[in-house]
């Protein structure tokens, strides 16, 4: 269907969803396709396999599920290909992260197992508590990046797929602020070629997805395609990019809890956050320059949900602490610990606590099938560079220049669902209601 120059192709051909990193993430979310393929598992948590969307005057009654409104990949026609820093198969990984029941994964096991990790791009400069032999190397970082390009090409014609995306599932590197290398497509290539200190392994990835094509999204708080050099070439190339970080545990409860409190006018003087977790995720954050990474992706959120310049009698004074606390008996469920001090009429206190108690891969697979689906949905309809529709699935979502990040969760959902209908020919709904318009007619 067309609307205003949109035309979203059919889905015709499999999709291949290619993850840097073939840790808790990435398994559980393999695992979770093929139990649901075999029907011994729903999809919960996904948006484009359970959500619906409202079409039309709320009297229509049309409300189709969203994989039926949208040209979707199918999940029986997607595949998969991976890279990792470990050489272990997807049933052993996904055994080491121990996120899943042995029965589940023993269901899938042999499908799990086909899935054989490329050796990784990997720079202990950038993720210092981890270490592995199963890497690429090359003279240059140019030359990892032609061999991820190869790796690329090659894995999409051995799945018979028609189109891929990548989703960055690797672990949060070091902090890393923009530097001159990062400024344009030209001078980023030239610091290839010179190996920059300032381009990480998950920019590397980018880069090569970029050049084939391949639609990108960065599921982790570090600088990756989110440079002038990375956008400039998602532009010339027509591809579309997505991040950061997926919005699960502790974030996902602050973009539900603070549009609430915001909506009341109801103020806030702290919001003190920890977490302990014993995953990967959690061994690498134990790393101060990871942990900074991950801190400014969580520290963000408030700030541009409550808008204190905006309300300063409300949230001026709000102080905000964010703590993760690596923890190995936990190992992939992660607990998360807030406690809240409100205030409300005339100034009166009151707290609001909270002890979420996650399973972090659990929550974040279904954001990996929800991105590669939506990507591959937003390459067909050619749209190109930042899709800040995307932004209900991440932490720290990306924008366009000179616009600040929405992070209010039921904004962002209203903008997902009004990019659909935008996109597949139908009204976007601005839920003034027709009552109300009539009624103010009458009225005058």
């Amino acid at each position: 269907m067309t609307r205003k120059g949109f035309t979203v192709q059919p889905a015709d051909g499999g999709l291949i969803v290619l993850l840097p990193g073939l840790g808790a993430v990435s398994t559980t979310f393999i695992a979770g396709i093929h139990a649901i393929r075999k029907g011994l598992a729903a999809p919960i948590g996904s948006v484009t396999q359970m959500g619906t969307i409202r079409l039309g005057k709320r009297t229509e009654g049309r409300t189709p599920l969203i994989r039926d409104f949208v040209p979707i990949v199918p999940i029986e026609e997607l595949s998969f290909a991976s890279w990792d820093l470990f050489e272990d198969d997807g049933y052993t990984a996904a055994q080491k992260a121990g996120v899943l029941e042995p029965a589940l994964l023993d269901a899938v096991r042999e499908e799990l197992a086909e899935v054989r990790p490329m050796p990784a791009v990997f720079d202990r400069e950038f993720v210092k508590k981890l270490d592995g032999s199963y890497v690429k190397s090359g003279a240059t970082k140019m030359d990892l990046a032609k061999q991820l390009i190869e790796d690329i090409e090659r894995a999409r014609e051995a799945s018979g797929a028609a189109r891929a995306v990548m989703i960055w599932c690797g672990s949060t590197e070091t902090f890393l602020a923009e530097a001159p290398v990062h400024r344009d497509l030209e001078t980023f290539e030239k610091g290839l070629r010179n190996n920059s200190p300032d381009i990480a392994p998950s920019m590397i990835y980018a880069y090569a997805a970029l050049k084939c094509g391949v639609p990108y999204a960065n599921g982790a708080p570090n600088l990756s395609a989110d440079i002038p050099a990375l956008l400039e070439l998602a532009s010339a190339n027509g591809v579309p990019v997505g991040g950061k970080d997926f919005k699960t545990g502790q974030t996902l409860m602050k973009t539900i809890l603070a549009p609430g409190l915001k909506a009341r006018m109801l103020g806030l003087s702290g919001w003190f956050s920890t977490n302990i977790l014993g995953n990967r995720d959690g061994e690498v954050l134990d790393d101060p320059g990871s942990f900074k990474t991950k801190e400014e992706s969580k520290l963000s959120v408030l700030e541009y949900i409550l808008q204190p310049d905006m309300y300063p009698d409300l949230y001026r004074d709000l102080y905000h602490k964010v703590r993760i606390n690596y923890y190995p008996p936990r190992r992939d469920n992660k607990e998360g610990w807030d406690n809240i001090d409100i205030f409300g009429w005339l100034g009166y206190e009151m707290q609001i606590k909270v002890d979420f108690l996650c399973r972090d891969s659990i929550l974040a697979a279904p954001l990996v099938l929800d991105l590669a689906l939506f990507l591959d949905v937003a390459s067909r309809a050619g749209l190109r560079g930042i899709q800040e529709w995307l932004s209900f699935f991440f932490k720290s979502p990306m924008s366009p220049p000179g616009v600040y990040p929405e992070h209010d969760l039921f904004i962002q959902r209203k903008k997902l669902t009004n990019t659909l209908r935008y996109l597949m020919g139908e009204e976007v709904i601005s839920h003034l209601g027709e009552y109300t318009l009539e009624t103010r007619e009458t009225s005058d």
